[in-house]
Order: structure tokens, then C-alpha cells, then sequence
């Protein structure tokens, strides 16, 4: 579970900005946080939801990318040609153009706290570290770091595994892959200590920035081999007022194959499928039975309106978020409100509230019709601004003076939390 994450030189950030998922003391909605069972420490409360504002070019889609940046260094393999890494500076600082990015995250996983820093340049990683609070303990589990005498690496007292295997992990690590990653895959799955934090870093965060194209792609792909998922997406659809009744796939020749988002749909299937099932999909078109007072009409697919494709692909992270069997326990969302109207925005995060998995929600909006709703707490309302500098500012509402009781979204159209665009008249 993320308790917070920190970026800094990195796109628009110039100084560390952090981003806490730690509930503030005192606030009422106990149905938005929950308590994590951490062995041998008490952590404080966290939020099951934050929900970013700002105007637009403020830094909130860098803010996703810079949360995305670390799964693309986690799933990141072996390659005899270097590529460019995903990590760009923060351009108007000539002094940081050649320091690295940096990236922090504060998080627990199997009943235990981690920290995982992370510095990198376009070209290498700079500093990777690893430290867990074993009974609340602060442990360095190891680090890396490039200098330009060389690559040093010190491997914490406790780490498993023995001189030998560590150096062997070292040997294998190059410049762009993570330790962590590489030290996991060559070595027994009986050494847990690192294949623990690794799990969450690859399966604790979901980052849903792209076209919902793909997404929607994959879900028509698993209702397509499971039926019941069919029938999910039906009743998703229908809690949202979208009158889809039945979803069906008729055979079709010459359509292109689904662009489905890497290893979700065989995450998906497992354990619900028939193996014979498991293989290259047949190709179809998807069907959708809409419903009425006068009966029901089909229409193809092509047919049904941007909201609803997106929310036929959104049915597939979001169902994902609610499964307890499932490592995805962070859903982040860049534009939660992208061709949904603000109803559905509300009732979606309605749910997430009253859901009783502990999972978290994250997401950039302009919909500040979330503001008056009374969902959410003064806590889980982040802004982001630009300041005169061009760095990318990011403060909770909460940070600013003020009743719990308060009208947000007046207040915030009044410009008492900042974060509003400047526009020019005439």
C-alpha cells in the first residue's frame, strides 16, 4: 500500500514534491482510510482515495508519468543495445540538466514498510536503495551508486543470500536494470527477502495514463473467453446508466488483432479459463444489446459513444482494484474524468469508499463537481501550479487554513487553495 510517493528533477519538478496518502488526524469520513496490520510497528491511517487538481501544463500528467517511470524500470529486461530511459530534467534549471531524476516511494507490503529510492538519467541508473523496517526497525537491505571512480555497492548485515550470491547479483546488474529485478530472477524463490518488496513494486502500482483504446480492447478480449466477465461489464455499465444488457462476440474475419495492455489478460484468466481457451483468440466483433422502454436494439461496438468505450476499457483496471486475489492495490488514473459525466466520476469513487478491500484510488480531474459532493476529505484534495519558475508545485488542500465543513469548490474557484489558471481578457 503506498503511503507516499517524491519526485524531484524530473519534467516539470524541480524540487521535491510528495504526494502522502497518510490520513491527517482529527478529520472525520472514517469510511476513507483504513489501518494497515503491520508487524511490529503502528503506521498511521491511509487514504483510500486522492484526487489531484490543477489548471492545464500545471505538472498533474507529469505527476502520473513520474509513478509510471518506476514500473517501466521494474519490467524493464536485459538488452545488448542501451536504450534511452524514460527521464528527462527539469529543463530551466541549468544546473540540474545533468543530474538525475529522482524518485522516492514510502510503501507497505506483506506487513512490512519499505523505502525504495530511485536516481536515473536518460542514459543509466545513478542510485538505487532498498531499506525495510522489520519490526519497525530501519534495516538497509542495499545500495548502489554510480560515481565516476566506478559502480560501489553496499549490501546491508542482513541481506540473504551471502557474499557469493551477491556479488554474482552485482556482476549481473547493468547500468539500466535495477538490482532488485535481476537479483530476484537468478536467485530461489525459498529467498523472500527482496522478492517481497519487488512484488509490489511490479504489482502494487497500476498506471492508467494511455487511450482507453487498448484498455477496452482487453476487456473485450477477456468477456470474449470468460462469460461472466460478459456479464460484469453489463452490470458495470448498467450501475452507471448506460442500458447495455448483454454483450456478445460474433465471428468476424480480417479484424486486427487487440492491442491488449501487456499481461493483464493472462493475469485475468488465470484460474477461470478452460486451458484449451488460453490460446490465440478467434477473431469477432463485439455486439452490445441495449435495452428500453419500446425493447431492445444491437449495436456494434463502432458504434457506442466515446464514454462508453472508455468505460467498457475502465471496467477492466477498475475490476482489477477490487479483487482481493489480484497485487493491484494502487489504481492511478491521469483524467479520471476524460468523456464521463460528473455523476459517474462520483459514484465510481462512491464505491471505492464503501468497497471493503483495502485498495487505494489516485487521479487527476478537472471535475470539481467532486469538491461539493462530501465524498472526500480536506486531506485527499491535492492542487498543483506552476510558479514563476516553471517548477510544478503540488500542495493538499488541507496544507491551507480552513474548516473541515467548508464550501471546496467555491473556496477553490475563489482562488483560496491557488492552483486556478491565469486567462487572458479580451
Amino acid at each position: 500500500m503506498l503511503i507516499e510517493f517524491s519526485v524531484s528533477n524530473y519534467r516539470s519538478f524541480r524540487e521535491k514534491q510528495t504526494l502522502s496518502m497518510v490520513a491527517a488526524p482529527r478529520l472525520k469520513k472514517g469510511k476513507n482510510v483504513f489501518t494497515l496490520d503491520v508487524r511490529g510497528e503502528s503506521v498511521p491511517n491511509l487514504l483510500k482515495v486522492a484526487a489531484i487538481y490543477g489548471p492545464n501544463a500545471s505538472g498533474k500528467s507529469n505527476f502520473i508519468q513520474a509513478l509510471r517511470t518506476i514500473s517501466y524500470f521494474v519490467d524493464l529486461t536485459p538488452s545488448a543495445q542501451p536504450k534511452r530511459l524514460p527521464v528527462a530534467p527539469f529543463r530551466f534549471d541549468p544546473q540540474l540538466a545533468k543530474q538525475p531524476s529522482r524518485f522516492e516511494l514510502h510503501f507497505v507490503h506483506a506487513r512490512q514498510r519499505y523505502e525504495f529510492l530511485l536516481e536515473a538519467t536518460s542514459e543509466r541508473i545513478i542510485v538505487e536503495r532498498l531499506t525495510g523496517y522489520p519490526s519497525g526497525k530501519e534495516t538497509l537491505l542495499y545500495e548502489r551508486r554510480h560515481t565516476p571512480e566506478g559502480e560501489n555497492y553496499i549490501f546491508g548485515d542482513r541481506l540473504e543470500g551471502g557474499h557469493d550470491l551477491h556479488e554474482t547479483w552485482r556482476k549481473l546488474t547493468g547500468p539500466q536494470m535495477l538490482f532488485v529485478a535481476q537479483a530476484v530472477a537468478n536467485c530461489s524463490e525459498d529467498l523472500m527477502q527482496l522478492r517481497t518488496p519487488l512484488e509490489w513494486l511490479r504489482r502494487g502500482l497500476y498506471v492508467v495514463s494511455d487511450d482507453m483504446r487498448s484498455w477496452a480492447d482487453a476487456s473485450q478480449e477477456l468477456a470474449k473467453k470468460v462469460p461472466r466477465f460478459a456479464a460484469d461489464i453489463s452490470s458495470f455499465l448498467q450501475d452507471v446508466d448506460v442500458p447495455v444488457t448483454n454483450i456478445r462476440f460474433d465471428p468476424l474475419e480480417n479484424l486486427n488483432t487487440y492491442n491488449a495492455p501487456k499481461g493483464i489478460i493472462q493475469s485475468q484468466l488465470t484460474d477461470t479459463t478452460d486451458p484449451k481457451d488460453s490460446g490465440e483468440a478467434q477473431k469477432s466483433k463485439t455486439t452490445l444489446t441495449h435495452t428500453s422502454a419500446l425493447g431492445e436494439a444491437d449495436f456494434d461496438f463502432s458504434e457506442e459513444s466515446g464514454g462508453t468505450k472508455n468505460l467498457i476499457g475502465f471496467w477492466l483496471p477498475w475490476s482489477l482494484l477490487g479483487e482481493p486475489r489480484h497485487m493491484f492495490r494502487t489504481l492511478i488514473v491521469d483524467e479520471f474524468d476524460s468523456s464521463l459525466h460528473p455523476r459517474i466520476v462520483a459514484s465510481l469513487v462512491a464505491k471505492h469508499l464503501d468497497s471493503d478491500v483495502p485498495a487505494q484510488l489516485i487521479f487527476t480531474t478537472h471535475d470539481t463537481h467532486l469538491m461539493d459532493t462530501k465524498l472526500l476529505r480536506r486531506d485527499q484534495f491535492w492542487i498543483t501550479e506552476r510558479d514563476v519558475n516553471g517548477a510544478t508545485q503540488l500542495r493538499s488542500i488541507h496544507d491551507f487554513q480552513g474548516r473541515e465543513s467548508e464550501d471546496l469548490e467555491k473556496r477553490y474557484f475563489e482562488g483560496r487553495y491557488r492552483g486556478l489558471p491565469f486567462t487572458r481578457k479580451g
